[in-house]
């Protein structure tokens, strides 16, 4: 597979959302707030072998276990799954700061990740200095989304490895 290959990191098309896209999922006001939204994607995510319908149909999603920094409890959070090459690696964004599971992996690097229909224990390497500065460069111009949320604020987006036992 070469780079950019994988669907997630292609090259910008016309009619993709962008972050600040009012009809995207990731902007849709819910009372119940995006727990609750989570726990609806990852319900589905496991009932169909990790395939969901929506404004997520066709993407390839992962739901990944972290260990609470502060509470010690397990937590599990929808992401898309994100490719260079083979290295398979996570973002997200929340404005004004970092996700929570930026925050576990970085006090905790176990996690089991859930792919399809298939589990996996792994380690989350938290990309810092050098090695985040090359690899955010070429994320941000594959990942249209991502580079879309970047100019929106100073705050680096976060950016983790995972790798996963075989």
């Amino acid at each position: 597979m070469t780079e950019a290959a994988h669907p997630l990191d292609a090259a910008p098309v016309a009619g993709r959302l962008r972050y600040d896209d009012p009809d995207a999922p990731w902007n849709q006001a819910d009372e119940q707030g995006p727990a609750a939204w989570n726990t609806e994607v990852i319900r589905e995510f496991r009932a169909n072998g990790g395939r969901v319908g929506g404004a997520y149909a066709g993407a390839e999603l992962l739901l990944l276990t972290t260990t609470g920094a502060r509470t010690g409890k397990r937590h599990v959070v929808p992401l898309g799954a994100l490719y260079r090459g083979e290295t398979l690696y996570i973002s997200s964004f929340v404005e004004g700061g970092y996700p929570s599971w930026y925050h576990n992996v970085r006090a905790d690097p176990a996690v089991i990740v859930e792919s399809g229909d298939h589990v996996y224990h792994g380690t989350a390497r938290v990309l810092t200095g050098a090695a985040y500065e090359e690899f955010a460069a070429w994320a941000l111009e594959n990942n249209p989304l991502l580079a879309d949320f970047q100019a929106t604020t100073t705050q680096p987006v976060p950016l983790v490895v995972l790798t996963l036992a075989k």
